[in-house]
């Protein structure tokens, strides 16, 4: 499946060609597909490893900054995180920087999965709360560590408001665009945040957090990781039921203005993906749609 149009072909020929130049003790093992999301594509190797394969050069600039700062972050947080074990260079058959992580056994966060949603919510607020705690470690916002979704929401309006239009367009969407829109605006309207920067994962959403024996395990897929405001970070707990949504906010203690903030990257984000991949990726069109409809049977009528 291409999502995007400089899209390089990956494939389980591609994994054993660059595992037959860069690490052949590896070769002969299993390789199985273990999903897709828009940045990577990801192999299992045997039964202890992962191969994460960027889509486009754009996301293989994730690679070193993950392999650089995931081991200095894992040991100060609450929940496991993908471990590097090696870093792959360009090689004949791909011509990307990817990479290889110790495999983390658990299953997506779901309603088939979770077996208490409130404890659930508590769990992420107490890694999130973590790992904005975490010393920056000289790391500044900029280049690789600098991301849209820890800034300022006015520098993605143009973007996010042709992202409106665009959904407007669409036919059986069934999703209130012009309160969507209106969300956006008021948020607009807030203050901008001013207090400190911090770690950002960056996209929380349940495909990212792992569950064993129904409580959160592990969180996942640090492509995003950014230094910034942490305003977009709560975004995604839109993605979860109202009961971990509400656990979440008394965990982390957010303030009014804050989550209206947060509702408003939610927003961004889910119509920004169902412009983007309307025609190329449904399933997470269909998250995006999910994440929209909740944030509009939470607001209510206006």
């Amino acid at each position: 499946m291409t999502l995007h149009e400089n899209e390089v072909r990956a494939d389980e020929t591609v994994v054993r060609s660059l595992l037959r130049e860069q690490r052949p003790e590896w070769a002969d093992l299993p390789v199985t597909p273990a999903g897709a999301g828009t940045d990577n594509t990801m192999y299992r190797l045997g039964d202890e490893w992962l191969v994460r394969l960027p889509r486009t050069a754009d996301k293989a600039r994730a690679v070193r900054k993950e392999q650089t700062w995931l081991p200095r972050l894992a040991p100060h947080l609450p929940r496991r995180v993908p471990e590097p074990v090696h870093i792959g260079i360009p090689g004949a058959a791909y011509p990307l920087a990817w990479s290889v992580y110790r495999w983390i056994d658990g299953d997506e966060a779901g309603p088939a999965t979770v077996t208490d949603w409130s404890a659930f919510g508590a769990d992420l607020a107490e890694t999130v709360r973590s790992l904005h705690a975490l010393d920056l470690m000289g790391a500044v916002r900029r280049d690789e560590l600098s991301w849209y979704r820890g800034g300022s929401m006015r520098a993605c309006d143009r973007w996010i408001s042709g992202c409106f239009d665009d959904c407007r367009t669409m036919p059986g969407l069934d999703l209130d665009v012009g309160l969507l829109r209106e969300l956006w605006r008021e948020a607009l309207a807030l203050p901008e945040p001013a207090g400190r920067q911090v770690w950002l994962h960056g996209d929380l959403k349940p495909t990212n957090l792992l569950v064993r024996d129904g409580r959160l395990h592990a969180v996942i897929d640090f492509g995003g990781l950014s230094i910034g405001f942490p305003d977009a970070e709560h975004a995604t707990v839109w993605d979860l039921p109202p009961e971990a949504r509400r656990a979440y906010w008394d965990a982390v203690g957010l303030d009014e203005v804050t989550w209206l903030r947060a509702r408003a990257w939610a927003v961004a984000v889910g119509v920004s993906g169902v412009s983007y991949y309307r025609d190329t990726y449904p399933a997470f069109v269909r998250e995006c749609r999910s994440r929209l409809r909740a944030i509009q049977t939470a607001a209510g009528p206006r």
